[in-house]
């Protein structure tokens, strides 16, 4: 591990919440200083670099973003780079990454950082979630990673850590109880690798299909699912901060409206060619129906009968 932090000791306090499981917080950081992986948003705590990270990785892998995100601070290396360039060159940039909506609302943050805290990304829950794209999963990991405060993030592999410990499934505000309960560590650099090592366990060995329980290191303590023999249902099922399985994205809108802003980056796209350019030849009205949806979105213009980036 090549993260900034550097331990001694695991005399960590355990945390507990209702009926839910005690958890060794000392073992589970111990492992965490072994085990997280190096990945280079994990080095900064700058809090701009912190939140592209979390926008980009947003039901995106973390070895997927990685080129994007160096590449994304090269050409905006702050809120207001970003805010000053045009859409377009930011959704150019978002080209392979998918879900295009999540770098047009990058664009609209860093704009609603500059004009409404000078530039600074801020640094309480209240004024990040009032940016736009920032929901509560977003603003505590900003504040989790890139001020250390004591706060603890869900996001879905925190979210089925946290069920399969207590066994059953989390309400929300009780799983972001917990969750903060947890946090509460100090010095608070301890917060900060507590956080990241839930969500590294999640990630790598509480994963969803198949948890390799033989690696947790809170196998035989902790956790009340494996103390169960693993019963089904998954108690991460509909828990709190769990995602569900997206539909089908083969032949969906999705994919028209993916195929379209590809396009868009090219050039305009006269609105005759809309159905051949979205997969849709025989189906004009569907194809002129999404269209409208990306234009009503922000993520293209019309141009008199030519669509174009913004």
């Amino acid at each position: 591990m090549a993260v900034p932090v550097h331990l001694t000791g695991t005399g960590a306090p355990v945390g507990e919440i209702g009926d839910v499981a005690e958890v060794d917080q000392g073992v589970l950081l111990a492992w965490g200083e072994r085990h997280l992986r190096d990945l280079p948003w994990r080095r900064s705590r700058d809090p701009w670099a912190v939140l592209v990270s979390e926008v980009m990785a947003q039901q995106t892998g973390v070895d997927r973003v990685i080129p994007y995100w160096h590449a994304f601070l090269d050409r905006f290396p702050d809120p207001a780079t970003c805010a000053a360039a045009p859409v377009a060159d930011v959704l150019r940039l978002w080209a392979g990454l998918g879900y295009n909506r999540r770098g047009l609302s990058l664009h609209r943050c860093a704009v609603a950082v500059v004009e409404d805290h000078g530039g600074t990304v801020p640094s309480d829950l209240v004024s990040l979630l009032a940016l736009p794209g920032i929901g509560p999963y977003t603003a505590r990991a900003i504040l989790a990673f890139a001020y250390e405060q004591r706060v603890g993030v869900v996001d879905t592999n925190v979210g089925r850590v946290l069920a399969r410990w207590a066994g059953r499934p989390l309400a929300t505000g009780e799983a972001q109880a917990w969750a903060d309960d947890l946090a509460g560590l100090d010095p608070p650099v301890m917060a900060w690798l507590w956080n990241q090592t839930v969500m590294e366990l999640g990630a790598t060995v509480c994963a969803k299909r198949r948890p390799d329980c033989g690696r947790c290191p809170l196998r035989n303590v902790g956790c009340r699912w494996q103390a169960s023999g693993r019963t089904e249902p998954d108690p991460a099922e509909g828990s709190a901060g769990v995602s569900k399985g997206q539909s089908r994205f083969e032949g969906s809108d999705r994919q028209g409206r993916g195929r379209l802003v590809d396009a868009l980056r090219r050039g305009p796209v006269p609105t005759v060619d809309l159905a051949h350019v979205m997969g849709w030849p025989d189906d004009e009205p569907r194809a002129r129906r999404v269209a409208a949806t990306v234009v009503a979105d922000g993520l293209a213009a019309e141009d008199g009968a030519t669509l174009r980036l913004p």
